[in-house]
């Protein structure tokens, strides 16, 4: 199975796999009329599958189909159907983000920025937890930019503006009222009960596996090669700050690991030396997954 799934992919390899996700989305949906669930699986739909155009922009796979698959895999296993708004709009914006900051052309990237802010604002308001993402960006810009000065200026006008607005709004509508939840930096409550959790060890394994082997050949590989999985590692640190604070035992909030995981898991089966290590990495993750999904929905165990 994985070297059928080593084959690069062509184009039209994404819109089947987006096929594919839309067929997940409306069987977990099918039964639930609800408007909000409705909008929820809508914006949950436009963020993964914005999500597959994203391995490109990274470009850390060689486009094969193993990140494609993975990722549809963990989208599978994570998405419990009733996926929280806030959850589903910060997966969409998460990816234009991404999509943002990985653009090849300089010049897009210098001035995106606000558009970034305002995502960033915009993201707050649905779910305040993922307010590390600001952070991200903000290392980002650190270490990318010639002018961090004025790109961080932009960043902070972009979320100004939404700012500025949502509150114009919510006082015509005479809200108001102070929602604790918009001051997220209090009361953690750490995972007491680790549950189904344990069933996905063995991936948390494998990533802390592919992330020493990178470091240990961190020297053997190009300077583009090291600061993308850089990037990435970043973003994954990110998601992991949120997701540790903020889970409990909503563990959606692990779709957040979805795409970084799929690339960092698929780049180290790619390198892995022996076929029969490769083999036994992709299903020791598919039965993982598999076991995790019956165990969560199911309520099994």
């Amino acid at each position: 199975m994985f070297r059928l799934l080593s084959k690069e992919s062509n184009i039209f390899s994404v819109p089947v796999y987006i096929g594919i996700l839309l067929l997940i989305v409306i069987s977990f949906n099918i039964l639930d009329f609800n408007t909000l669930e409705l909008i929820s699986a809508a914006i949950t739909f436009a963020g993964v599958a914005l999500g597959y155009f994203c391995f490109n922009a990274v470009a850390l796979n060689y486009q094969t189909h193993l990140p494609l698959f993975l990722y549809t895999a963990f989208i599978f296993a994570l998405y419990p159907g009733d996926l929280d708004i806030g959850i589903a709009v910060s997966l969409f914006t998460n990816s234009i983000i991404l999509l943002l900051l990985t653009n090849d052309n300089i010049s897009v990237r210098n001035f995106s920025y606000i558009l970034v802010g305002s995502i960033l604002a915009l993201n707050f308001i649905f779910l305040p937890t993922t307010w590390p993402m600001s952070i991200f960006v903000i290392f980002h810009i650190i270490g990318t930019s010639d002018r961090i000065g004025l790109h961080i200026f932009r960043l902070f006008f972009g979320m100004l503006l939404v700012a500025l607005t949502y509150f114009g709004i919510a006082y015509f509508l005479n809200m108001n009222s102070w929602n604790p939840a918009y001051f997220p930096f209090t009361g953690f409550k750490l995972q007491p009960h680790f549950d189904n959790l344990l069933w996905l060890l063995p991936i948390a394994l494998l990533m802390i596996h592919a992330v020493m082997d990178h470091f240990k050949n961190f020297n053997k590989k190009s300077p583009t090669s090291r600061f993308k999985y850089t990037f990435l590692l970043v973003f994954s640190l990110t998601q992991l700050i949120t997701i540790v604070l903020y889970m409990g035992k909503t563990f959606e909030y692990l779709l957040l690991l979805a795409l970084p995981t799929s690339i960092i898991l698929s780049r180290m089966l790619r390198f892995t030396k022996k076929y029969w290590m490769q083999e036994a990495g992709l299903w020791l993750i598919i039965i993982s997954l598999l076991i995790f999904k019956l165990t969560t929905y199911f309520n099994f165990f």
